[in-house]
């Protein structure tokens, strides 16, 4: 067990990042990171929405029929999301303006059904439900760093406070989409970068280990 949850822990918030390695949730991340508050809400949101509908669905997956699983899991994920976003409206109701549709829109997140689809459906519920926090922790913190990058070049502030930088020049298009687009753009390339270099590293080393048993043997 101990083991199986490291590996979720690990390929959620790395190997198989959401953002970065599998390139999903791209919308919500071109659109709510403009401020931390924001993004830090929506990150919330996810996190709870992809732990509660993987321990549901996986609980409910022997009772489940496979021709229509796609509706039940939506019906599942879409309970949920309706629960956040009621909370939002009731407690934020200035970050609920903020992210307009896009709480709604994770119904639609691909982040979220995939796990569902992929992880949910043939494990067990504990795990599973691992899985979907791991997942949503991996998106968010992908998110809240563009939303820094953007909001510290865009605004001067971060979670709203001002740093008063004397002499800086805020680049607006930082607080536009394409900014978000750049940030998320650059964070890919490296990720992949730092991952072949650890591929080449472990392909080196296997087969230095393989070099040194033949001389051996």
């Amino acid at each position: 067990m101990a083991g199986e949850i490291k590996r979720v822990v690990r390929h959620n918030l790395w190997k198989e990042n959401p953002v970065i390695r599998q390139i999903l949730g791209i919308c919500s991340s071109l659109a709510v990171t403009n401020l931390m508050a924001n993004t830090l809400v929506m990150g919330v949101g996810v996190i709870f929405v992809l732990a509660f509908s993987s321990l549901t669905i996986s609980a409910l997956r022997n009772f489940i029929p496979s021709r229509i699983r796609m509706m039940v899991m939506t019906l599942i994920i879409a309970s949920y999301v309706i629960i956040v976003d009621i909370f939002i409206k009731a407690q934020y109701p200035e970050i609920s303006k903020a992210l307009g549709p896009y709480v709604g829109l994770i119904i639609t997140n691909c982040i979220i059904m995939g796990r569902a689809e992929a992880f949910a459906l043939k494990n067990k519920p504990f795990v599973s439900m691992l899985d979907g926090i791991f997942a949503g922790i991996g998106y968010a913190l992908i998110l809240l760093i563009i939303a820094f990058v953007r909001e510290l070049l865009g605004f001067g502030t971060v979670f709203g406070l001002s740093l008063n930088i004397s002499g800086w020049e805020n680049w607006t298009i930082m607080v536009m989409p394409p900014g978000a687009f750049f940030v998320i753009a650059i964070m890919i390339w490296a990720g992949a970068n730092i991952q072949a270099r650890v591929n080449k590293k472990l392909e080196n080393t296997a087969r230095n280990t393989a070099g040194g048993r033949a001389l051996n043997g």
